[in-house]
C-alpha cells in the first residue's frame, strides 16, 4: 500500500524535476521515491555495517585509483584502510 506525501520544493526545483522526469519518461513521484529509497539514512543499520566494512576493505585501492580524489589525512570522509 503506497501513502501520499505532500512537499513544497521551489519552482526551479520543481521545474528540474519535472524536466528529468519527462526526459526519463518517468514521474517526478517516481524519482523523488527512487532518490528516498536510495538514501542510506533509510537503509537498515546491518546494510550500513556492511557498506561501511566493504570501504574499509577496498581504500587502499581507491586512493591508488584515484589519489587526487583522496581526502587528506584527518578529512571526515576519510576512510582508514585495514
Amino acid at each position: 500500500m503506497s501513502k501520499t506525501v505532500t512537499i513544497r520544493v521551489p519552482d526551479e526545483v520543481h521545474a528540474r524535476l519535472q524536466e528529468r522526469a519527462n526526459q526519463e519518461g518517468t514521474t517526478v513521484t517516481a524519482l523523488l521515491t527512487e532518490a528516498a529509497m536510495r538514501d542510506p539514512r533509510l537503509s537498515s543499520p546491518a546494510s550500513l555495517a556492511r557498506a561501511a566494512e566493504w570501504a574499509r576493505r577496498h581504500a587502499g585501492e581507491f586512493a591508488e585509483a584515484f589519489p587526487d580524489e583522496e581526502p587528506a589525512a584527518g578529512h571526515p570522509h576519510r576512510v582508514n584502510a585495514a
